[in-house]
């Protein structure tokens, strides 16, 4: 299978965020993607750098004025006195609907809490570098598969699956996965993104909430005493065009291989009722039961099992990286996947 990878995605490497009131070393880290690399290498992928992709690609499923944010905040947040060296919001617009905030700050720090949602996404001065290449990633894979591949996959880092269309959060930035599904939508009429990470995928959620041609489906530990707290329960099911299009199935804390591929077998005949011609799996692998994380129970029989149901749907599909952390079974879980998806 194609692998998409680029160094200068591991120039974003955070050194700390605020979680539970402390600052804590941050998980997502450039040795993620190391880890994940090198075992594909050893594993025999092809790894190739992405050219640059087209600016519009993140535009048609980013808002500018969070793109401009990205791109030029960390340069305006220095130059206020006393700022830190990481953007980290102190102040939220908390509770107001998203368009009815009565104006947008011209406040760099004002911008900061309307565009990022948590304190686990912090921006330094090469993060915006990084962020783009794990969004070009994801571009190359996505027009492989709309050109003809059956299948590629964008390791991308940092992840995106966290990240709304003008909202970073959980260390997600650009939304790798939906920028992927609407590359494909430029060929296919519906759409399907299944989301197997151990969290659930919030910022892909509402990209698409309104929407009727792209089905969100994801599997996650319940996000009732889990982040992201506010999203992911099984009573979200979309609005206006989108109602039906959107597929929650939170897994109770500790559950294991049979009751996610359980739960995945009801999302794959939602995706096969909903008419889906292609697929992104928002492929998170936090969801081991060795992860740092520990929310859920997966082995990695699990991950070959869940991979090799996904490559039986036997569609046009976009693997994009999510989340997994690092432990010594890292990169071999992600090849394990590989291999389960590619077996038939």
């Amino acid at each position: 299978m194609q692998v998409y990878f680029s160094d200068v995605q591991l120039r974003h490497a955070p050194h700390e965020f605020l979680v539970r009131g402390r600052w804590q070393p941050c998980p997502e880290k450039p040795e993620r993607a190391t880890a994940l690399k090198s075992a594909l290498e050893s594993a025999g992928h092809a790894i190739a750098t992405p050219k640059r992709g087209d600016d519009t690609h993140i535009a048609a499923v980013h808002d500018g004025r969070y793109l401009a944010f990205l791109e030029s905040g960390h340069e305006r947040w220095r130059a206020l006195p006393g700022a830190s060296e990481l953007i980290v919001p102190n102040i939220h617009p908390n509770g107001r609907p998203r368009g009815h905030l009565g104006g947008y700050p011209q406040s760099v720090v004002g911008q900061a809490g309307y565009h990022m949602a948590d304190t686990a996404c912090p921006l330094g001065a090469e993060s915006w570098k990084a962020i783009r290449a794990s969004a070009d990633c994801a571009i190359a894979a996505a027009l492989m598969v709309r050109d003809g591949a059956p299948a590629a996959y964008a390791l991308c880092r940092p992840p995106g699956h966290h990240a709304f269309a003008d909202m970073a959060g959980g260390f997600c930035y650009l939304n790798n996965s939906g920028i992927a599904a609407q590359i494909l939508r430029g060929k296919h009429d519906r759409v399907a993104i299944v989301d197997v990470d151990l969290h659930h995928g919030n910022g892909t959620q509402g990209m698409f909430y309104n929407r009727g041609d792209v089905l969100t489906v994801s599997v996650h530990a319940d996000p009732a005493n889990f982040y992201p707290f506010f999203w992911g329960y099984a009573d979200e099911a979309g609005e206006g065009d989108g109602l039906g299009a959107n597929l929650n199935l939170p897994l109770p804390l500790g559950a294991g291989d049979d009751d996610f591929l359980a739960a995945l077998e009801i999302g794959l005949r939602k995706v096969d009722d909903f008419g889906a011609e292609a697929i992104v799996v928002a492929l998170g692998l936090d969801a081991f039961a060795g992860d740092p994380f520990a929310g859920l129970k997966v082995t990695e029989a699990g991950f070959r099992a869940i991979a090799s149901r996904l490559g039986r749907l036997q569609k046009p599909t976009v693997l994009v990286q999510e989340g997994g952390y690092l432990c010594p079974e890292l990169g071999g879980n992600l090849v394990v996947f590989l291999e389960g998806f590619d077996a038939l």
